[in-house]
């Protein structure tokens, strides 16, 4: 796609950002179970598990329904009722998932011999496999997926790079970010993104947002996205703050208090001084973000390493 039909900002460096959402993403996740392997019938489990219920509360279910039903054949031959009954057991809700989960188990063994189908096309042939699901098992079983466009992901795109409330452009954008032939990592890792750093409540700088020095919504303070109609609370809020100490730290070394202080604020001085200060930069070092040295010439501040 070329820059004037573009979704996203023309001078926006692709490289830089999938490098740095891949690299954000591979040092530290969250370590689900279904993350570690590439089974496409596990991660159809896992997603239609996931569909409206806790991840925290599937983990445990998903373990437990593999062990019961540890291949499609497994559940294909298996009652329907029994399926059913482990779905309302695990209070997974909606136990037409239940049906629909056991019913395309028989149709990879009966219709496909057993193989799963490779491609988002293929897969959504399966009873109750819509296409964001069948996207998600291409993309995890066996790479082979689109970019995905969920809530989280929409609401990221929204604020980091201004993209219009519009599915058409969101799906636009997403695809035109993705790197070829990474689905796999990249759609878990821009997921990930929206449900660890930029929740409807962003921790922009608690959680080390890898695209904070790309995005519109930290530089501008406007948080607002689809599905967070109301702007929440920032214009002069610590979180502001906080954001600015790590901006401007990323543009030098490292700085004085006496120097960076003027920096965070124009109205720097009285009971936003010195120890107002202070206290911000010493919550940053405690959340990793920053390192705080003391020296003969006063207190030293840098990002951490």
């Amino acid at each position: 796609m070329s820059d004037a039909s573009s979704e996203l900002p023309a001078d926006l460096d692709r490289e830089a950002v999938q490098s740095a959402l891949t690299e954000w993403y591979e040092a530290d996740h969250r370590d689900f179970p279904w993350r570690r392997t590439d089974d496409p019938y596990e991660i159809l489990v896992s997603e239609v598990m996931s569909q409206q219920t806790q991840l925290g509360r599937v983990v445990e279910a998903w373990e437990a329904f593999l062990d019961e039903w540890p291949t499609t054949a497994d559940l294909a031959a298996a009652d329907r009722a029994d399926v059913v009954g482990f779905w309302t057991d695990h209070r997974l809700g909606y136990n037409n998932r239940a049906k629909y989960l056991h019913e395309a188990a028989r149709q990879v063994e009966e219709d496909h011999g057993g193989e799963f189908p490779r491609t988002p096309d293929g897969l959504s042939e399966l009873m109750g496999v819509g296409p964001y699901t069948a996207n998600a098992v291409a993309s995890f079983a066996f790479n082979n997926g689109d970019a995905v466009v969920d809530t989280n992901v929409k609401r990221v795109l929204h604020r980091a790079f201004a993209v219009p409330d519009d599915d058409a452009a969101f799906e636009a954008a997403a695809s035109e970010l993705m790197p070829d032939g990474e689905s796999r990592v990249w759609n878990n890792a821009i997921m990930e993104l929206g449900g660890v750093a930029c929740g409807k409540t962003p921790t922009c700088d608690e959680s080390g947002c890898p695209w904070r020095r790309f995005c519109h919504a930290y530089e501008t303070g406007d948080f607002t996205a689809p599905d967070v109609p109301t702007q929440p609370s920032f214009e002069g809020s610590r979180r502001q703050f906080r954001g600015r100490v790590v901006r401007i730290l990323g543009e030098y070394d490292e700085l004085g208090l006496s120097e960076l202080g003027p920096r965070v604020r124009v109205d720097y001085g009285g009971d936003t001084g010195a120890e107002w200060l202070r206290g911000l930069v010493d919550d940053l070092e405690s959340d990793g973000l920053v390192d705080v040295a003391e020296g003969d010439d006063g207190v030293r501040v840098s990002l951490a390493k």
